[in-house]
């Protein structure tokens, strides 16, 4: 029998590669010739990186600017012509020095760094992942490290963050990096937000990043001016972004990626099923795995774990959730193409528990699993939830 598996991470717990590392331990304690492939996957947020390079792409680390300044180490992924960014890696939460929000001057301009290192090593194939960001400055940084100029009514460049763009009067386009012509961009991302409005990146997102009311309503008029000023400086393409889905994607980043960098959206777990040639080898497999740490209502609407089931429902293969704690009925699940679903919270109910002993806990879920599929067909596997 060969089984795949194809976890996310279980946030603050185990990576995607760890959770399918341990449940590969649990179903070879049951039977060691069990034909077992690890495809740890993600949804274009934290973990992409991990998820590409488990199927071959090469990681690169470079060091550039965090979100409010401060130098750190941002890792992204490469095979052939092929770049893959993880904004939070270079403009994400995790990376804020000391885990300080900093909702007004937080900035993207280690994204662009990132994006500027992959044309160095010749890609012409971006995928920029934008889940987990720090930022609310509508890609802003991102485009200056990559050549653009942002100016007041003085002359005078605007410093870092979201915030400065409320004094934006002139953007200087011209000086963006040529290479960046010869690219093709895709923004992997689930969010569907416009850029402005009460469905908005500020709106919608900047209290999720430290943001008070006040920042909030500010954050809006300074991307509202940010779009009347760029709208000046590129014409059609910045009007046609403003209320494109995923516009608001990363504080706005998705609007900088759509309009400046021609970028086309994609939902982060198709490209990286197509990324890591899961979409191809599923149907080679007989059972496939998948999970995550909280299967919720969430989790239907593009997770990670939802496009994968997709992905196998049609294929004709059985898939079996596994999840630190899930809040959806066996109804629903099943609705949704899982065969079974093994919570970590059926095991032990203390959810701290579950988070510190993960591993363990996963190893054991993979034994049961290995248990059933010893004594069980595939068409006995996928009747029962």
């Amino acid at each position: 029998m060969r089984v795949i598996l194809a976890p996310d991470k279980f946030k603050g717990s185990v990576s995607a590669p760890e959770a399918a590392r341990f449940l590969a331990e649990g179903l070879r304690s049951v039977d060691p010739g069990l034909g077992i492939v690890l495809m740890p996957v993600a949804d274009g947020g934290e973990g992409t990186i991990d998820a590409v390079t488990a199927s071959g792409f090469t990681r690169v680390v470079e060091r550039v600017q965090g979100p409010t300044g401060e130098s750190v180490q941002a890792d992204f992924a490469v095979r052939g012509t092929v770049a893959v960014i993880e904004m939070a890696a270079a403009s994400g939460l995790a990376v804020l020095h000391n885990g300080t929000p900093s909702p007004l001057l937080a900035s993207t301009y280690g994204t662009g760094q990132l994006v500027k290192a992959a044309l160095d090593r010749g890609c012409t194939e971006i995928v920029l992942g934008v889940g987990g960001s720090a930022t609310t400055d509508g890609g802003a940084g991102m485009l200056a490290a990559l050549g653009a100029t942002f100016k007041d009514s003085a002359g005078r460049h605007l410093p870092p963050g979201g915030g400065a763009l409320a004094t934006v009067t002139n953007i200087e386009l011209g000086g963006l990096d040529r290479r960046l012509g010869g690219v093709q961009f895709t923004l992997a991302s689930d969010v569907d937000n416009p850029l402005l409005g009460p469905d908005g990146a500020a709106a919608v997102f900047a209290p999720q990043k430290g943001a008070s009311e006040a920042h909030v309503a500010h954050l809006e008029t300074a991307l509202e001016r940010y779009f009347r000023v760029m709208a000046n400086a590129l014409g059609t393409a910045a009007v046609d972004a403003i209320d494109a889905p995923g516009s608001g994607a990363a504080g706005g980043t998705g609007y900088a990626a759509l309009a400046v960098l021609s970028a086309k959206r994609r939902p982060g777990i198709d490209v990286v099923l197509e990324l890591t040639g899961l979409a191809d080898k599923i149907g080679t497999a007989d059972l496939v795995i998948t999970g995550e740490g909280s299967l919720d209502e969430q989790s239907l609407f593009g997770k990670a774990p939802m496009g994968v089931a997709t992905a196998a429902r049609a294929a004709g293969i059985p898939v079996v959730a596994v999840c630190g704690r899930t809040t959806l009925t066996p109804e629903v699940l099943h609705g949704a193409g899982f065969a079974h679903c093994y919570a970590l919270t059926d095991l032990n109910a203390d959810t701290e528990h579950c988070m510190k002993n993960a591993g363990a806990l996963l190893t054991q879920i993979g034994a049961t699993i290995g248990a059933r599929l010893a004594t069980r067909g595939k068409e006995e596997e996928n009747s029962y939830v």
